[in-house]
């Protein structure tokens, strides 16, 4: 994108813009991230991020923001809320239904956090004049959006590794916008943690070695996502009835009590996806799963890996009358959905 007027703005108009666009907060840095590569090499050489090859393979660009587009001087980083208006752990209550991450209960938040970012970004060069660039990114890119957002104010990344707010608690989404115009940098963000383990030990397969280490190998949201294949016999029975996604580590946290209110409507969840029946997601075939899931993130990983998810949640529910479901995709034309059926139904049998 070029720009093509004449007037930089200064900070505080652009967060203005940016937070009349509908965004809840905005922190300017730099595109670096000082011992991000050291620290992404060890996580990688100890293989915590399993199948997530793409880490390894873009490390150049994930540890040195900079690479990835050298001409870049600031980056702006701003969040926008999702925070839920129900209990977000109420769904683990009812294990004949699925648990769903909160951010996948409706619209597919890329698309839109990447709207308001152009948005923004456009208005931007408008006032900038020429030669000017931006680009924007939302969690698609070699980015590593949480440290970038803690150098920037944004936040701090807690113990869980995610990032956190004082003021937005938990639930919030990040993009970027990366430009050529040059922003003096907000202060970084302390830490705020202290001794609390809330979100470590609410943890279902232990995938934190340390504070503010995570081994996504037993992380449920990779295994539920990212994860391609069987997951580890001895790490299904933990996932009890989350079929995509956890959110336990963040809804543990003490910081959520200053949570904001979303103003996006479309992050409200749907009513079929707060407590949908796992019978009934079994029975998806890929059409019937593709446009139950239209416009979500849910659609990304495909039937036959949702499935298995489901079959791992029927094989937790404890439900004697979920086994027959179960055994009605033992000779599914998948052989990971094979698996997981088998499994389900050998469980319930043991129950």
């Amino acid at each position: 994108m070029k720009g093509a007027a004449v007037t930089l703005p200064d900070k505080e108009t652009v967060r203005a813009k940016a937070l009349e666009e509908g965004f809840s907060k905005v922190g300017f840095g730099r595109p670096d991230l000082p011992g991000a590569m050291e620290r992404l090499r060890a996580f990688v050489a100890e293989g915590r991020h399993g199948q997530m090859g793409w880490m390894e393979e873009r490390m150049g660009w994930r540890g040195d923001p900079s690479a990835l587009w050298p001409e870049a001087r600031s980056v702006i980083m701003l969040a926008e809320v999702y925070t839920p208006e129900e209990d977000p752990m109420a769904a683990l209550e009812r294990p004949e239904s699925g648990a769903i991450s909160v951010y996948a209960r409706n619209r597919d938040y890329h698309d839109m956090v990447k709207k308001r970012l152009k948005r923004v970004g456009r208005w931007l060069l408008e006032q900038a004049g020429e030669g000017e660039e931006i680009k924007v990114f939302v969690d698609t890119a070699p980015v590593m959006e949480k440290p970038l957002a803690a150098r920037a104010g944004l936040g701090w990344q807690g113990k869980h590794t995610n990032l956190l707010s004082r003021e937005l608690g938990s639930w919030f989404f990040l993009g970027a916008i990366f430009t050529t115009l040059d922003f003096d940098p907000d202060p970084a963000e302390n830490e705020h943690c202290g001794s609390c383990r809330a979100c470590l030990d609410a943890c279902p397969t232990a995938a934190f070695p340390a504070p503010f280490q995570l081994d996504a190998r037993r992380c449920i949201s990779y295994l539920t996502i990212e994860h391609r294949g069987p997951v580890d016999e001895d790490l299904r029975a933990l996932m009890g009835n989350r079929i995509y996604g956890c959110d336990d580590c963040l809804a543990a946290c003490p910081w959520n009590k200053f949570a904001q209110v979303a103003k996006e409507t479309r992050y409200a969840a749907r009513a079929d996806l707060l407590d949908p029946p796992l019978a009934e997601l079994a029975g998806l075939d890929d059409a019937a799963f593709r446009a139950k899931f239209s416009g979500s993130p849910i659609k990304r990983i495909g039937r036959d890996r949702f499935v298995r998810n489901v079959l791992y949640a029927i094989g937790n529910s404890g439900s004697p009358a979920l086994a027959e479901v179960a055994r009605g995709l033992c000779e599914d034309a998948d052989p990971v959905v094979r698996d997981a059926a088998r499994w389900a139904v050998a469980r319930l049998s043991d129950s």
